[in-house]
């Protein structure tokens, strides 16, 4: 009777032993999971930015990761210096003031440049002979493989005046090396060793 009563207690010894056992399983995994939903639920909630709408209301806007965007970024870059650059009309005024918003998104090599065609009277020219001067930008392709970003541009140039346009095809190469972003560089990038790669004539078309 008595070894009866001892194997019933070892017996509820070990029923005790295994529950509490799998009680503390279940409280770890219990743990577990709510630090890791509460990660998550933070990370989500980091993700999120909350934009006051001219004071009155708060509008929810989604946040993303910088480098994303960062391709698309450099073409327009690259894409708007070309603009800048390339387009030409026959006012002097104009002209400097296109150049002075080029020159914030390159380095010294695209003032060199300009110093060039300033120095063989090509902006006189321009002016004299009432030309206008225009680009379509076909692609930027970019190398972000390695730093200093590798670019090459494939562009249409249009030089119009009164009695023909003439077609040239451009293509410029040069480096991007990232910058700090402001007003006059919102991009955040700088063009380096800029240098143009062809310049030709295509076809004139009379007027």
């Amino acid at each position: 009777m008595e070894f009866k009563t001892l194997r019933n207690i070892e017996n509820s010894f070990r029923q005790i032993r295994l529950y509490a056992i799998v009680f503390a399983l279940l409280c770890a995994g219990i743990a577990g999971y709510a630090l890791w939903y509460s990660y998550r639920f933070a990370e989500e909630q980091r993700q999120k930015i909350y934009v006051l709408d001219n004071g009155k209301s708060l509008m929810l806007a989604l946040s993303q990761d910088a480098s994303i965007n960062r391709p698309v970024e450099a073409r327009e870059h690259v894409r708007r210096f070309h603009e800048l650059f390339f387009t030409l009309a026959p006012d002097k005024n104009a002209i400097e003031s296109n150049m002075k918003r080029a020159f914030n998104l390159a380095d010294k090599s695209a003032f060199d440049y300009y110093k060039d065609l300033s120095e063989k009277g090509y902006y006189n020219r321009i002016i004299s002979g009432n030309v206008q001067q225009r680009i379509e930008v076909d692609s930027v392709v970019c190398n972000f493989d390695s730093y200093p970003y590798g670019v090459k541009t494939y562009a249409k140039q249009f030089i119009i005046r009164s009695s023909n346009v003439t077609r040239r095809n451009l293509v410029t190469s040069c480096y991007l090396v990232n910058s700090v972003r402001s007003d006059s560089n919102p991009q955040g990038f700088n063009i380096e060793k800029f240098s143009i790669l062809e310049n030709r004539d295509i076809e004139v078309i009379e007027r």
